[in-house]
Protein backbone atom coordinates (compact mmCIF):
# COMPACT_ATOMS: atom_id res chain seq x y z
CA UNK A 1 0.00 0.00 0.00
CA UNK A 2 1.10 3.49 -1.57
CA UNK A 3 1.81 5.96 1.59
CA UNK A 4 3.69 8.94 -0.15
CA UNK A 5 1.42 12.16 -0.47
CA UNK A 6 1.37 14.52 -3.26
CA UNK A 7 3.86 16.94 -2.54
CA UNK A 8 1.10 19.83 -2.87
CA UNK A 9 -0.53 18.10 -0.02
CA UNK A 10 2.46 18.16 2.16
CA UNK A 11 2.49 21.80 1.34
CA UNK A 12 -0.36 22.91 2.48
CA UNK A 13 -0.77 21.08 5.56
CA UNK A 14 2.71 22.91 6.30
CA UNK A 15 1.05 26.25 5.20
CA UNK A 16 -1.85 25.30 7.28
CA UNK A 17 0.50 24.35 10.18
CA UNK A 18 2.00 27.90 10.08
CA UNK A 19 -1.18 29.78 10.06
CA UNK A 20 -3.24 27.50 12.54
CA UNK A 21 -1.04 25.60 15.15
CA UNK A 22 -1.95 23.01 16.39
CA UNK A 23 -2.44 22.04 20.18
CA UNK A 24 -2.39 18.58 21.79
CA UNK A 25 -5.91 17.55 23.12
CA UNK A 26 -4.53 15.89 26.52
CA UNK A 27 -1.50 17.88 27.36
CA UNK A 28 -2.03 21.71 25.36
CA UNK A 29 1.27 21.14 23.37
CA UNK A 30 1.98 22.75 20.87
CA UNK A 31 2.66 20.50 17.71
CA UNK A 32 0.23 17.71 17.27
CA UNK A 33 -2.97 17.36 18.29
CA UNK A 34 -2.09 14.46 20.12
CA UNK A 35 1.47 14.54 20.88
CA UNK A 36 3.77 11.01 21.16
CA UNK A 37 3.86 11.29 25.05
CA UNK A 38 -0.04 11.71 25.63
CA UNK A 39 -0.25 9.21 22.99
CA UNK A 40 2.07 6.67 24.46
CA UNK A 41 -1.09 6.55 27.74
CA UNK A 42 -4.42 6.21 25.64
CA UNK A 43 -5.05 2.33 26.30
CA UNK A 44 -4.55 0.10 23.05
CA UNK A 45 -6.53 -3.62 22.11
CA UNK A 46 -3.54 -5.87 22.96
CA UNK A 47 -3.79 -9.20 21.25
CA UNK A 48 -4.80 -11.88 21.12
CA UNK A 49 -8.63 -10.62 20.16
CA UNK A 50 -11.56 -12.66 19.10
CA UNK A 51 -11.79 -13.43 15.27
CA UNK A 52 -14.89 -11.45 15.21
CA UNK A 53 -15.52 -8.67 17.42
CA UNK A 54 -11.82 -7.59 17.99
CA UNK A 55 -12.05 -7.71 21.76
CA UNK A 56 -9.32 -8.99 23.94
CA UNK A 57 -9.99 -12.56 24.28
CA UNK A 58 -8.06 -15.36 25.55
CA UNK A 59 -6.99 -18.10 22.32
CA UNK A 60 -8.93 -20.71 21.80
CA UNK A 61 -11.64 -19.59 24.25
CA UNK A 62 -15.18 -18.87 22.95
CA UNK A 63 -15.94 -14.65 23.27
CA UNK A 64 -19.07 -14.26 25.33
CA UNK A 65 -19.90 -11.18 23.64
CA UNK A 66 -19.90 -13.11 20.27
CA UNK A 67 -22.79 -15.23 20.45
CA UNK A 68 -25.51 -13.77 18.74
CA UNK A 69 -22.59 -11.57 16.13
CA UNK A 70 -24.25 -10.48 13.02
CA UNK A 71 -23.95 -13.14 10.43
CA UNK A 72 -23.32 -10.55 7.79
CA UNK A 73 -20.06 -9.17 9.61
CA UNK A 74 -16.56 -10.81 9.07
CA UNK A 75 -15.26 -8.86 12.04
CA UNK A 76 -14.36 -5.51 13.42
CA UNK A 77 -11.25 -4.56 14.50
CA UNK A 78 -9.43 -1.37 16.56
CA UNK A 79 -5.93 0.00 17.55
CA UNK A 80 -7.77 1.67 20.68
CA UNK A 81 -10.11 1.53 23.58
CA UNK A 82 -13.16 3.59 23.84
CA UNK A 83 -11.93 6.03 27.07
CA UNK A 84 -9.55 8.36 27.79
CA UNK A 85 -7.57 10.68 25.67
CA UNK A 86 -8.89 9.01 22.45
CA UNK A 87 -12.91 9.03 24.23
CA UNK A 88 -12.12 13.00 24.73
CA UNK A 89 -10.46 12.64 20.48
CA UNK A 90 -13.26 11.12 19.07
CA UNK A 91 -15.95 13.47 20.81
CA UNK A 92 -14.45 16.43 19.44
CA UNK A 93 -14.05 15.19 16.04
CA UNK A 94 -17.55 13.99 16.44
CA UNK A 95 -19.33 16.65 18.19
CA UNK A 96 -17.30 19.92 18.15
CA UNK A 97 -16.46 20.48 14.09
CA UNK A 98 -12.89 19.39 14.81
CA UNK A 99 -12.52 17.91 11.52
CA UNK A 100 -8.67 18.66 11.54
CA UNK A 101 -8.18 15.66 13.44
CA UNK A 102 -9.32 13.16 10.86
CA UNK A 103 -5.63 12.64 8.79
CA UNK A 104 -4.15 11.85 12.53
CA UNK A 105 -7.09 9.10 12.68
CA UNK A 106 -6.27 7.79 9.82
CA UNK A 107 -2.64 8.23 10.27
CA UNK A 108 -3.20 5.66 12.85
CA UNK A 109 -5.53 3.12 11.08
CA UNK A 110 -2.92 2.61 8.21
CA UNK A 111 -0.52 2.33 10.68
CA UNK A 112 -3.08 -0.64 12.41
CA UNK A 113 -3.60 -2.09 9.55
CA UNK A 114 -0.05 -2.01 7.89
CA UNK A 115 0.59 -4.36 10.91
CA UNK A 116 -2.66 -5.95 11.08
CA UNK A 117 -3.83 -6.84 7.75
CA UNK A 118 -7.35 -7.30 6.80
CA UNK A 119 -8.74 -8.45 3.39
CA UNK A 120 -10.45 -5.60 1.63
CA UNK A 121 -10.03 -3.66 -1.42
CA UNK A 122 -12.42 -0.49 -1.12
CA UNK A 123 -13.05 1.34 2.14
CA UNK A 124 -16.59 2.21 2.72
CA UNK A 125 -17.71 5.21 5.15
CA UNK A 126 -20.47 4.26 7.21
CA UNK A 127 -23.04 6.76 5.83
CA UNK A 128 -25.01 9.35 7.80
CA UNK A 129 -28.77 9.86 7.42
CA UNK A 130 -29.02 13.18 5.52
CA UNK A 131 -31.21 14.51 8.31
CA UNK A 132 -27.99 14.22 11.03
CA UNK A 133 -25.68 15.10 7.81
CA UNK A 134 -27.33 18.74 7.98
CA UNK A 135 -27.42 18.79 11.82
CA UNK A 136 -23.64 18.19 11.75
CA UNK A 137 -22.40 19.35 8.33
CA UNK A 138 -19.93 16.55 7.88
CA UNK A 139 -19.89 12.83 8.09
CA UNK A 140 -16.55 11.60 10.31
CA UNK A 141 -16.52 8.33 8.85
CA UNK A 142 -16.22 9.54 5.35
CA UNK A 143 -13.34 11.99 6.42
CA UNK A 144 -11.42 9.69 7.76
CA UNK A 145 -12.28 6.50 4.92
CA UNK A 146 -10.93 9.71 2.65
CA UNK A 147 -7.24 10.61 4.64
CA UNK A 148 -6.93 6.35 4.85
CA UNK A 149 -8.00 6.00 1.28
CA UNK A 150 -4.96 8.29 0.52
CA UNK A 151 -2.30 6.79 2.74
CA UNK A 152 -3.51 3.06 1.52
CA UNK A 153 -3.91 2.87 -2.19
CA UNK A 154 -7.27 1.99 -1.21
CA UNK A 155 -10.51 2.79 -3.26
CA UNK A 156 -12.84 4.61 -1.14
CA UNK A 157 -16.61 4.20 -2.53
CA UNK A 158 -19.00 6.59 -1.06
CA UNK A 159 -22.54 7.05 -2.17
CA UNK A 160 -23.26 3.48 -2.65
CA UNK A 161 -24.28 2.51 0.71
CA UNK A 162 -26.95 5.10 2.68
CA UNK A 163 -28.70 5.24 5.60
CA UNK A 164 -32.59 5.70 4.49
CA UNK A 165 -33.87 5.18 8.84
CA UNK A 166 -32.73 7.69 10.79
CA UNK A 167 -32.51 6.47 15.24
CA UNK A 168 -31.71 7.59 18.01
CA UNK A 169 -27.71 8.16 18.56
CA UNK A 170 -26.52 4.86 19.46
CA UNK A 171 -24.61 5.95 22.68
CA UNK A 172 -27.66 6.54 24.21
CA UNK A 173 -29.37 2.88 24.07
CA UNK A 174 -29.54 1.39 26.87
CA UNK A 175 -28.39 -2.13 25.73
CA UNK A 176 -27.56 -4.37 22.67
CA UNK A 177 -31.15 -5.46 21.83
CA UNK A 178 -31.85 -1.61 21.71
CA UNK A 179 -29.37 -0.62 19.00
CA UNK A 180 -29.82 -3.35 17.03
CA UNK A 181 -33.64 -2.34 16.73
CA UNK A 182 -32.27 1.17 16.21
CA UNK A 183 -30.95 0.45 12.88
CA UNK A 184 -32.80 -2.95 11.60
CA UNK A 185 -32.98 -1.98 8.23
CA UNK A 186 -31.60 1.40 8.44
CA UNK A 187 -29.59 1.11 5.40
CA UNK A 188 -29.18 -0.24 1.94
CA UNK A 189 -27.09 -0.33 -0.86
CA UNK A 190 -28.37 2.29 -4.09
CA UNK A 191 -26.18 0.51 -6.75
CA UNK A 192 -24.12 -2.13 -8.03
CA UNK A 193 -20.58 -0.80 -7.40
CA UNK A 194 -19.90 -2.80 -4.08
CA UNK A 195 -20.97 -5.90 -6.32
CA UNK A 196 -17.53 -8.74 -5.50
CA UNK A 197 -15.71 -6.66 -3.27
CA UNK A 198 -14.38 -7.07 -0.25
CA UNK A 199 -15.08 -4.28 1.81
CA UNK A 200 -13.25 -2.27 4.97
CA UNK A 201 -16.70 -0.33 6.74
CA UNK A 202 -14.54 2.64 8.46
CA UNK A 203 -16.39 4.28 11.43
CA UNK A 204 -15.37 5.87 14.63
CA UNK A 205 -16.29 3.79 17.30
CA UNK A 206 -17.97 0.36 17.72
CA UNK A 207 -20.01 -0.66 20.77
CA UNK A 208 -22.12 -3.86 20.14
CA UNK A 209 -21.46 -3.93 16.39
CA UNK A 210 -24.68 -3.37 15.75
CA UNK A 211 -24.38 -0.36 12.95
CA UNK A 212 -21.37 -2.17 11.50
CA UNK A 213 -23.89 -5.39 11.52
CA UNK A 214 -27.10 -3.50 9.56
CA UNK A 215 -24.53 -2.19 7.03
CA UNK A 216 -22.69 -5.59 6.21
CA UNK A 217 -26.16 -7.08 5.59
CA UNK A 218 -27.23 -3.91 3.20
CA UNK A 219 -23.61 -4.70 1.88
CA UNK A 220 -23.44 -8.56 1.28
CA UNK A 221 -27.64 -8.49 0.02
CA UNK A 222 -25.89 -5.90 -2.90
CA UNK A 223 -23.13 -8.65 -3.16
CA UNK A 224 -20.05 -7.78 -1.54
CA UNK A 225 -17.95 -10.60 -1.04
CA UNK A 226 -16.60 -9.80 2.41
CA UNK A 227 -16.94 -7.09 5.07
CA UNK A 228 -14.90 -6.35 7.69
CA UNK A 229 -15.41 -3.43 10.12
CA UNK A 230 -12.47 -0.63 10.90
CA UNK A 231 -12.85 1.43 13.72
CA UNK A 232 -10.63 4.29 15.51
CA UNK A 233 -11.52 2.31 19.26
CA UNK A 234 -13.88 -0.24 20.94
CA UNK A 235 -15.78 0.42 23.64
CA UNK A 236 -15.23 -2.71 26.13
Amino acid sequence: MANVLPPFTTIKRAALDLLFPRWCLGCGREGEFLCVSCRRTMSEVVPPVCSRCGRPCPPETSCPGCSDWPENLDGVRAPFRFEGLIRHAIHQFKYSDFKAIAPMFASMLYDYLTENPLPGDTLVPVPLHPLRWRERGYNQSELVAGELGKLSGLSVTGGSLVRSAVSPPQARSANVNQRRRNVAGAFHCVDGRLRDRQVILIDDVSTSGATLGSCARALKAAGATTVWGLVIALEL
